[in-house]
């Protein structure tokens, strides 16, 4: 069983590689296979198709996040502190993962199958309700005033998130972007995150 999931996790490493480096799009399923040097039914046995091996490509980079997270939680006490370095990590992780967003809006139909986002709406769900316990804590201490909280904490990602997608949706020059715009994103991100913070305050 062990050497089973082994196998497993190293497909999935090398279908990270090939994704983050060329895009899934451009990936084959017998592309992946030659840069492990594994058989095309072995590749199979464990993912029978390439929506399979995306979904357990996106398993991994949640986990990833979501334990990256969870390390910051416990030495931050500030909701400033806090919401500032879930977007450093959420940051770094758009950035290793970039060419992935640029997947994101394809026709391919091994990346919009239903099971994959239908896994990718839980996955974002779980990251509201991480948000939310923060912003909770922070209405338990008297720090803000929220109303609705779920609705406050869609709110704060959605606008997030929308910074990033207008990255993704107007593109750059260049096919990835340099250091120096990823720095504005991220100091951007930043920002937005304190102005919200402020228009919670009592």
């Amino acid at each position: 069983m062990l050497e089973t999931d082994k196998k497993r996790e190293l497909i999935i490493e090398g279908a990270i590689k090939r994704f983050t480096h060329f895009g899934i799009n451009k990936t084959t399923m017998n592309e992946i296979a030659d840069d492990l040097s594994v058989s095309k039914p072995s590749l199979y046995y464990y993912f029978p198709d390439k929506s399979s091996l995306i979904l357990g490509v996106i398993n991994k980079i949640f986990d990833d996040y979501f334990e990256a997270i969870h390390k910051e939680k416990p030495a931050i006490n500030s909701l400033e502190a806090t919401l500032a370095n879930f977007i450093e990590v959420k940051h770094r992780f758009f950035q290793k993962y970039y060419m992935l967003h640029l997947s994101s809006g394809s026709n391919d139909a091994s990346f919009n199958s239903d099971e994959l986002k239908n896994h990718v709406t839980k996955m974002k769900e779980r990251d509201v309700e991480i948000h939310a316990h923060i912003f909770q804590a922070a209405v338990v201490q008297g720090d803000i005033e929220v109303s609705d909280l779920n609705k406050i904490t869609e709110l704060y990602l959605e606008s997030l998130a929308g910074i990033t997608s207008l990255c993704v949706m107007h593109g750059y020059k260049e096919l990835i972007p340099s250091k120096k715009d990823f720095k504005v994103i991220l100091e951007k991100q930043l920002s937005l995150s304190r102005i919200f913070i402020k228009g919670l305050r009592k």
